[in-house]
């Protein structure tokens, strides 16, 4: 790669899709000779802090991180650079299991370099600078199950995070050329193109 092109100025937005349930807090009752109450399950669902529960689509802002370099002006990328976002789960108020899929695309047709290449799941003890076991992504899609634990008394769900890393990636095929790179790096720079991820989240109860 070469080093003494310009830093390309990139800033960074993501928009967010999100489809979901339906919300319940109401009550099943029914009136014989006695009443007879049963309490739906709860099902709310906070992404980012943000409440999507009642919203068939929202849109929920995510900041990303550019990992720093000593070779690159810190928040742009370039050839080499890498970064991440976070998507925060908060299903504290769900007594169901559910499935979750993150379907992610870069929408920019002109940055075939830019490539999704794994995630991680960090569950709510984590701290910034510990070991994180991350899992290579293919087709863009990240899949995954939380199980509702009956034999645990008082189970809630805790809140975590899906990481999800990106980079310019630096390969051997045509796509991942030099020269390529350098223009693309030169027009972008020059147009203020902004890198855009969409991240398409769906939970669903487990049947």
């Amino acid at each position: 790669m070469n080093k003494r092109i310009k830093i390309i100025l990139i800033l960074l937005t993501l928009s967010v899709t999100l489809s979901f349930m339906s919300d319940t807090y109401s009550r099943y009752v029914v009136d014989t000779t006695s009443n007879v109450e049963v309490s739906f399950a709860k099902w709310q669902i906070l992404l980012n802090e943000t409440d999507i529960t009642n919203n068939t689509t929202s849109s929920v802002n995510i900041s990303p991180t550019i990992e720093k370099s000593e070779n690159v002006k810190d928040n742009t990328i370039a050839p080499s650079s890498k970064g991440y976002f976070d998507i925060v789960v908060d299903p504290t108020n769900v007594e169901v299991s559910f499935n979750y899929k993150v379907t992610i695309d870069i929408l920019n047709e002109n940055l075939p370099d830019i490539l999704i290449s794994k995630y991680a799941i960090l569950d709510d003890t984590y701290e910034e600078g510990n070991t994180i076991t991350t899992t290579n992504i293919t087709e863009n899609e990240i899949t995954g199950t939380m199980t509702f634990d009956n034999n645990t008394e008082n189970f809630q769900f805790k809140p975590y995070t899906i990481r999800v890393y990106f980079e310019w990636f630096e390969g051997t095929n045509e796509e991942q050329d030099d020269i390529k790179d350098t223009e693309i790096g030169k027009d972008a720079a020059l147009n203020n193109t902004k890198l855009q991820i969409k991240a398409d989240i769906t939970f669903e109860q487990k049947i």
